[in-house]
């Protein structure tokens, strides 16, 4: 039995919730006018007020008790002096490592890895120089117009996001394209659009196994050739890999010198600063890049340094928690009131989900209470013309994070205007509700929100933003006391599917009825679709040969 449950301080804030169940938090403000002040940070040009939450200074306390017994401060040294907290694969976790842009060495098993961090970012900047500048050419020597980065899960989402989110900073003559579903459409969608002579691939695959990402590279492959007819050695133009797999990555076809390398210590989530970023740098140029590392760091350097009761990361992990263990919240709602961060709710969802996915602790012991809640959001305003009806009336308990840029373009001021009061007459009304005769109109309020502001949408901003989330899931994990760097669910379906491709025909039976009968449909429709094939090829053939006499 996971031993949390039946601490002191979880007993204490169990207590605490009964007694505050009735509070509403309007009141909290009435009773110090002083609370949005308390109850606020800003670090950097991020901004966060979390005095909207259903927290008295006796819940804070004795939540910010529970953190300082916890393991968190001794996991977060750990994590930030190179030892393997993933201890389930005996890892550590270096994500902090990839943007440290200061002095100190990062030191595992005795080694330094800044050197090959330090080394790695070099080549990323030549790469990238070249292909912006238009120097790195094509097999019939044109500049390249359209990357197309294929991957999936954290060789996907992260790099999308910050390439959607920062596209006033894209290059003007290059076009950044993702490919992740193994669905054929997507990647007939993305192909018909581009010129196989301007068109740079990048394969992004830790190890360079992942079934869906090497079924799109390799008809991704399939169509440059045909459309080319090009050699291998043409190839070597058009396709780069990010990988830790080299020996795979050539057979592929790619040359070595253009495969960038990165390490098992970094998660697939916590990647897009490593060459996984690769699609960013080529986007918005190599000194953005730096610019959004640069922030991140910020960050962490912010989340090791301040006490606990004025970080951010743990401020933000602590409200979680106890809107999750001690409120009943079973979701997450991201709102970024904010077109460019549309794929954040999509990005922090993979981030917390397979992060804190977890019902066993570190110890193997099954925990006893809750752990990461289900992610989930979209944009406002569009929000709240699609869900807001529920979250405000519903009987679902839904804690919301609100998250919006200030600065807004000369263009579209008064959109922005429009977009931000919004939004912090969303927050507001979330907390106060509107109580009237007509019963069906009355809304009951008392729902907790945060509200994040940004100064600006930039790389430096938005490279902070998203290590505090990483940093927040990261305490979360700590307290609950579960690994929050391995994701072995994930692996479960990935041995399924490739035993039920072996044995699609049925011959073995070693399924249960269910999935048996399901592969039989799909079995039989396969092998009608080869045969309809097979007769129109024939029909062709003779139809050529008839025509040939």
């Amino acid at each position: 039995m996971n031993a949390l449950g039946t601490s002191m301080s979880w007993s204490k804030l169990e207590q605490l919730a009964n007694e505050t169940g009735n509070d509403r938090i309007a009141d909290y403000f009435k009773a110090d006018p002083d609370r949005f002040d308390k109850m606020s940070l800003r670090v950097g040009e991020l901004f966060l007020d979390y005095s909207k939450n259903k927290i008295s200074p006796h819940v804070m306390d004795a939540l910010q008790e529970m953190a300082k017994h916890s393991p968190l401060q001794r996991r977060r040294e750990q994590m930030f002096s190179g030892e393997a907290i993933n201890v389930t694969e005996e890892r550590p976790v270096l994500h902090i490592a990839l943007r440290n842009l200061g002095d100190k060495p990062i030191v595992v098993n005795g080694r330094d890895v800044m050197p090959d961090v330090r080394v790695s970012l070099e080549k990323l900047e030549s790469f990238t120089e070249q292909v912006r500048s238009g120097q790195w050419l094509g097999y019939t020597g044109k500049r390249i117009r359209d990357v197309v980065n294929i991957g999936i899960g954290g060789s996907d989402l992260g790099p999308s996001m910050v390439c959607r989110a920062l596209l006033d900073y894209q290059h003007p003559d290059l076009s950044v394209h993702f490919i992740s579903n193994v669905d054929g459409r997507h990647l007939k969608k993305v192909l018909k659009r581009l010129d196989p002579e301007t068109t740079l691939f990048v394969v992004s695959t830790k190890t360079f196994s992942t079934q869906e990402t090497l079924l799109n590279a390799n008809s991704a492959k399939r169509w440059f050739q045909e459309q080319t007819r090009s050699t291998t050695a043409d190839m070597g133009r058009h396709f780069v890999a990010v990988s830790t797999n080299i020996e795979a990555a050539t057979e592929f076809g790619i040359r070595e010198d253009s495969i960038f390398e990165f390490w098992d210590w970094v998660g697939g989530r916590y990647s897009l600063w490593s060459s996984i970023g690769l699609p960013i740098a080529l986007s918005i140029g190599y000194d953005a890049f730096i610019e959004l590392l640069d922030g991140a760091f910020t960050m962490d350097q912010h989340f090791l340094n301040a006490p606990l009761e004025a970080n951010m990361p743990v401020l933000l992990a602590l409200v979680g928690i106890w809107n999750i263990n001690f409120l009943g919240a079973e979701t997450q709602a991201i709102i970024p009131y904010d077109q460019a961060l549309h794929q954040l709710p999509a990005f922090l969802q993979q981030l917390d989900m397979e992060s804190n996915g977890k019902s066993v602790d570190i110890d193997g012991n099954q925990v006893s209470h809750a752990t990461g809640p289900i992610v989930w959001g979209q944009t406002g305003s569009n929000g709240q013309h699609a869900f807001f009806q529920l979250l405000h009336q519903g009987t679902r308990f839904v804690p919301i994070d609100f998250i919006a840029s200030l600065k807004a373009d000369d263009e579209t001021k008064d959109h922005h205007f429009a977009l931000l009061t919004n939004m912090l007459a969303q927050a507001n009304a979330f907390m106060n509700g509107d109580t009237q005769d007509n019963q069906f109109a009355s809304c009951p309020g008392n729902r907790p929100s945060n509200v994040l502001l940004l100064d600006e949408l930039s790389p430096r901003n938005l490279g902070s933003l998203i290590a505090l989330y990483e940093h927040k899931v990261f305490v979360q994990g700590s307290i609950w006391n579960i690994n929050s760097f391995d994701q072995w669910g994930v692996q479960l379906g990935k041995r399924l599917a490739n035993a039920i491709s072996r044995d699609i025909d049925g011959k073995r039976n070693e399924f249960d009825p269910s999935t048996q009968g399901l592969m039989a449909i799909v079995n039989q429709h396969l092998a009608a679709s080869t045969a309809s094939a097979s007769s129109a090829t024939n029909a062709g053939l003779v139809a050529e040969e008839s025509g040939a006499q």
